[in-house]
């Protein structure tokens, strides 16, 4: 549970900006929604491959 503790005279916009930032490190929604549909364990796998060489193209061209 996300708690947000609001101060006397603390603006309300303020207070919703920092539950969303709080709500969006937690990982809830990128989380339901990759539950929503089913993904086979080898295209998860080829996807965690992909990514892991575009990161690493990234870094090589970060140290060149």
């Amino acid at each position: 549970m996300i708690i947000i503790p609001i101060k006397e005279g603390q603006n309300i916009d303020r207070a919703l900006k920092q539950f969303k930032r709080k709500f969006d490190k937690t990982g809830t929604m990128r989380k339901l929604r990759s539950l929503k549909t089913y993904t086979k364990p080898s295209v998860a796998k080829r996807a965690k491959r992909a990514k892991a060489k575009y990161i690493q193209s990234l870094r090589d061209k970060e140290n060149i």
